[in-house]
Formats: structure tokens, C-alpha cells, sequence
């Protein structure tokens, strides 16, 4: 079975959690503050899920989730992570991260941020722009009228593919941007961000929106 290792368990984190192992997957989930924190969330989360540190997260996940505030990436672990899928959630709050002038200037990505950071790892942006609350309740079969759809970007097409194949298990259909250079449409403030769309809406939302805010 594949195991999922998550570093964040923040709302996000918790959410992916609940609905991977619902469908069956394995999950080793992290936080900043020790694997003692998470003992409530993985007696929730049942038989399927431990808590680990991050890189113990990063190395038992098949591939990995990170689901941290921008300003901790540099605490992302880098080796473990090698070779693997890593999707990245995040968002540019510069009220909570501080300004960070690439960003600012358009000149930059959230995603690429962490790509640069684990330059030997695969990342693919993914539900970045949906409430964490929807992820386990918005989800429907594939084929259903209007059904929800989430964005994604990737360098790499076999991280972007992986992260497809997770949306439609979640219940989303996938709209790829492209490289991870264009996963600035998807993000806070845009006409995607964190509304409910299906495919087309989002492609349309995708396409009109602006290079900065």
C-alpha cells in the first residue's frame, strides 16, 4: 500500500490525512513540534496513521506532502525527499512570512521556492486553493455534473499525472497549468482561489488571471 508522508499538520495536513486514509492510504504525518503533539489526530486518524518528525515523514512517504507556512521552508527536509514527489500546498501570506521581494515582483513561485530548495525532488502544486474544510466534503464520482475541479503545475509530467490521479480519488477533476512558473494563477487573491468551480470555470479563472496583486 502506499504510504503518504505529510510534514505539516495544520488544517490542510489534517484534512489530506482523514481523506488518504479513508481511501486507503498509509500516512506518516509531522509537525514542528514533535511527534507527541499529533497523539490525538492519529487516534482519529486509526490503525493507518503514525506520527513521526519531518524527516522521518519524508523518508516513509512513497511521496510526500508539504503543507507548512512559506516562511518554514527552509526547515523542509532536503535528502530524504530525493528522487521523490513532493506537493507543495502553499500560499504567499506575506503578512505571516514577511515580504519576500521575488514574490512581490512577480519574478518568483511559491512552488518554485520549494523546488529550488529540493532540487533533486519532483513538486507538483495541489490543493492550494480550495478550504481545507472542502477537501473531505466537496468530492464527488468522476463524471458528475460540475464537479469540482483543482489545479495543479509540474515540471516534472509524472508528478503532475500523480497529483491528477490523487484529485480524482479525492473526488476533483484536475486542471494542469503547466510548469511549476505558471502555479502563481492558483494562488491567494486570483479568480481561482478558493471558490468552488468545475473544469471549465477554472481553466477560464486560470487563464485572466493577473501576474501580481
Amino acid at each position: 500500500m502506499t504510504t503518504i508522508g505529510i510534514i505539516g499538520a495544520g488544517h490542510i495536513g489534517g484534512q489530506i490525512a482523514r481523506k488518504a486514509v479513508e481511501l486507503g492510504y498509509d500516512v506518516v504525518i509531522s509537525n514542528s513540534r514533535g511527534p507527541e503533539t499529533l497523539a490525538d489526530l492519529v487516534a482519529e486518524l486509526g490503525p493507518r496513521a503514525r506520527a513521526a518528525t519531518p524527516a522521518e515523514a519524508a523518508a516513509a512517504g512513497d511521496f510526500a506532502v508539504v503543507t507548512v507556512p512559506l516562511r518554514s521552508l527552509p526547515d523542509v527536509p532536503v535528502e530524504p525527499l530525493a528522487g521523490k514527489i513532493v506537493l507543495d500546498t502553499n500560499n504567499y501570506y506575506w503578512e505571516r512570512d514577511g515580504h519576500i521581494p521575488a514574490l512581490d515582483a512577480g519574478e518568483a513561485t511559491t512552488s518554485g521556492l520549494l523546488q529550488e530548495h529540493l532540487p533533486q525532488s519532483k513538486v507538483a502544486k495541489a490543493f492550494n486553493h480550495i478550504m481545507s474544510s472542502q477537501i473531505t466534503a466537496d468530492g464527488t464520482p468522476a463524471g458528475t455534473l460540475n464537479r469540482r475541479a483543482l489545479a495543479t503545475a509540474s515540471d516534472f509530467p509524472e508528478a503532475a499525472e500523480l497529483v491528477a490521479r490523487l484529485y480524482d480519488e479525492f473526488g476533483f477533476d484536475t486542471v494542469n497549468m503547466g510548469p511549476v512558473s505558471e502555479s502563481w494563477r492558483a494562488e491567494r487573491d486570483r479568480p481561482a482561489y478558493v471558490i468552488r468551480q468545475n473544469a471549465a470555470e477554472l481553466t477560464e479563472n486560470l487563464a485572466k488571471a493577473p501576474r501580481t496583486i
